[in-house]
């Protein structure tokens, strides 16, 4: 297993980082100016864009699974390797996901905690209702966990 961080060609991603993020003119929003790594064993399972928000925090804007590779840990590994690979540089580690009864419990299970919510963000930013776990997402939810040293 290795993580790569890809620097050219990301929208050739773009299927995988779909699945996470429904539609594309959001993902175009961060994709050029995150950092996208990769998580291949030995070929493609999970896809990470991390953009930097202000001074020292970073978040997590895309996480992504191939389906048939869910649930064996993938993105549990891709989330422990951002954590060490912005240690240092970041105080504060966000992500900003729907409320949902899959995402929520993954990522406290990874050690972030949920921070606030921003009301209606799936109603004023899709142009198509999102879904998740059988439950409409309208609120963003956004959860942070602590990487200073």
């Amino acid at each position: 297993m290795e993580i790569l961080n890809i620097q050219n060609q990301k929208r050739n991603y773009l299927p995988l980082l779909l699945l996470a993020d429904e539609q594309e003119d959001m993902i175009n929003r961060y994709l050029d100016r995150g950092e996208l790594f990769a998580l291949m064993d030995p070929e493609l399972k999970t896809v990470c864009v991390v953009t930097q928000e202000e001074n020292r925090v970073f978040e997590i804007k895309n996480l992504a699974t191939v389906p048939e590779a869910q649930n064996q840990g993938y993105g549990k590994r891709m989330v422990e390797f951002i954590c060490r690979h912005y240690r240092g540089r970041c105080d504060r580690l966000l992500v900003g996901t729907g409320d949902s009864p899959l995402t929520i419990p993954f990522y406290e299970k990874c050690g972030f905690q949920i921070s606030h919510r921003v009301p209606n963000f799936f109603l004023d930013h899709y142009d198509h209702p999102i879904f998740e776990g059988g439950k409409r997402l309208i609120d963003m939810v956004y959860l942070e966990m602590a990487l200073s040293d």
